[in-house]
């Protein structure tokens, strides 16, 4: 008590409130500033995030994660950065069966998430129910990107098969947004020529008038863009619609084929990891708020189709409908697609095989 005497004498004269002795008021001001400093020190630690995704999120992303971590700042008082990793889907995916420690996976189709469930077991089997949507808060489909002026006259799927027409799309066996061109047109092939066969035929010759098979999506877009290889371009809509806005007028056109395909890129939280880092909640919220007001806008600014039919109608005139069918309806989903089409030995490897 001689102590506190002591040290109080030294602090500045104030007035206390009437009818509260000095001593009694300094005690409360010490007892208040304490709260304080234990309200400070209670503040959550900042956390980190890492969200592998494909190749062409990233400026989806990266105006995303600045979105989040305000909103989250907001909500709980805690600093979150996100950190991310690019690449084609497959090559992605690989990457976290092999030890890569994604806390969230935004890749370019279920198959690449149930890979890492079968061959890893750090996302657990429940993945796509947690989310709306399967999982998949936007889509896209596959569209084609021609020069300015369209010297090749490209309308349609059946125009990529015709001699001296450049191809340029991504390599199926790296590239999620590759395995959904291939399926696109193997679809487009067997909807409107009704056999197998004649599908297998149609692709093969799509297939011969590809000069270069390039990793992931951006990739194929550099090559047809910057080297100027090439005179269409296979791409996820949301890739050429940016791309066209990135060349600026008269040097790209987008073209819309007849008949496409629903891509659905879906997301999951990397269970294990985020267990162990102690993300889990944070994660979950991440993937969550894809699907709110915010994100459903930014992933449409970005040139995927917002689920959010609200947003989607703001945006009628950017993402025009489309005639389109599913890998389920065609190809018996992504497990059969695979098995048939992707896999060592399967289809893509005997027609590419036959191109050379």
């Amino acid at each position: 008590m001689k102590a506190f005497a002591s040290w109080t004498r030294d602090l500045p004269r104030a007035a206390a409130p009437d009818g509260v002795s000095r001593r009694a008021w300094l005690l409360r001001a010490l007892g208040l500033l304490g709260a304080v400093s234990v309200a400070a020190g209670s503040q959550p630690k900042p956390v980190t995030l890492l969200n592998v995704s494909f190749d062409t999120t990233r400026e989806l992303f990266r105006e995303f994660n600045a979105a989040f971590a305000k909103f989250w700042a907001a909500k709980n008082g805690q600093t979150v950065v996100i950190r991310q990793s690019h690449g084609g889907s497959g090559k992605q995916a690989r990457a976290v069966i092999n030890g890569l420690q994604a806390d969230v996976v935004t890749l370019a189709l279920a198959y690449d998430i149930e890979a890492i469930v079968r061959l890893s077991g750090a996302i657990e089997a429940d993945w796509q129910g947690r989310f709306p949507d399967n999982s998949s808060p936007y889509t896209s489909t596959i569209v084609f990107v021609v020069r300015h002026g369209n010297p090749k006259g490209i309308r349609d799927w059946d125009d990529l098969c015709r001699p001296g027409v450049g191809v340029i799309t991504p390599n199926p066996k790296t590239s999620g947004g590759a395995r959904w061109n291939y399926l696109a047109a193997y679809g487009y092939a067997v909807k409107r020529l009704g056999t197998q066969a004649q599908a297998r035929e149609f692709v093969t010759a799509l297939y011969a008038n590809v000069p270069i098979l390039d990793t992931g999506a951006r990739g194929a877009s550099t090559s047809f863009v910057d080297r100027g290889l090439g005179d269409v371009l296979i791409a996820w809509e949301s890739e050429a619609l940016l791309a066209v806005r990135e060349a600026g007028p008269g040097v790209l056109s987008l073209v819309r084929p007849s008949r496409s395909i629903l891509a659905e890129p879906p997301v999951a939280v990397v269970d294990r990891v985020a267990r162990r880092r102690g993300v889990t909640t944070v994660a979950r919220a991440y993937l969550q708020y894809l699907y709110s007001d915010t994100g459903q806008d930014l992933a449409a600014k970005h040139f995927f189709r917002p689920r959010s039919p609200a947003v989607a109608q703001r945006y009628h005139a950017q993402f025009p409908p489309l005639n389109q069918f599913t890998v389920a309806e065609v190809f018996g989903g992504w497990a059969e697609a695979h098995r048939q089409h992707f896999r060592q030995g399967g289809v893509f490897d005997t027609l590419y095989r036959r191109r050379e």
